[in-house]
């Protein structure tokens, strides 16, 4: 596939205390950003994971797995800027690329079939691609590369829900049957299943 993987695990994890979560062990004994990029991975093996400068474990374990590092200065610290980074390093690396798929490290349950069909979606011809399990919105969501420009100007605390917004007429959903694109980890709790 000519779409390019974006893993995000480049968050403060506040609501999860003084660990980074990230390096907490999921039930099955792997380790929570571990097992989003090897899913990620397995769906688009040109997969690209934007961690913190300060992570370095978890950036040695992620470059193991076959990821390509971004690592965000401090001035790269919220969403919008962590994903922007993503997005510059994917066009460096690979400037044919049709989109983007962007996963997030906190999100380990998200079978790789599901990350296949986002991109499919997006190599078809697909602007905004997003999964949906019983009606609802989850992750991960795909891009095309002609929302390159809007993706690099995001900052701060702005995500890419403002993408959305912007052009509504290009966002396409598709109905799944993995509850996994709406588990995410934020709480020690959560970690039990």
């Amino acid at each position: 596939m000519d779409v390019v993987g974006i893993l995000l695990a480049a968050g403060h994890s506040r609501r999860f205390g003084a660990q980074n979560k990230l390096m907490q062990k999921l039930p099955d004994s792997r380790m929570l950003a571990l097992s989003s990029a090897q899913n990620l991975l397995a769906a688009l093996p040109q997969s690209i994971a934007v961690v913190r400068l300060q992570y370095v474990e978890l950036q040695s374990t992620l470059a193991a797995a076959g990821m390509q590092l971004v690592v965000c200065g401090e001035q790269e610290q919220e969403m919008g800027d962590s994903l922007a980074a993503g997005i510059r390093h994917a066009i460096r690396l690979y400037p044919k690329s049709r989109g983007f798929v962007i996963a997030l490290g906190d999100m380990p349950y998200i079978q790789p079939e599901i990350i296949r069909e986002v991109a499919s979606h997006i190599e078809a011809g697909g602007g905004i691609v997003v999964p949906t399990y019983q009606g609802k919105r989850g992750h991960p969501v795909g891009f095309a590369a002609r929302f390159a420009a809007d993706l690099l100007a995001l900052k701060g605390d702005q995500g890419a829900r403002m993408l959305f917004e912007r052009y509504p007429a290009e966002v396409e959903h598709f109905e799944c049957n993995d509850p996994g694109i709406l588990l995410d980890i934020d709480t020690p709790e959560d970690l039990s299943g």
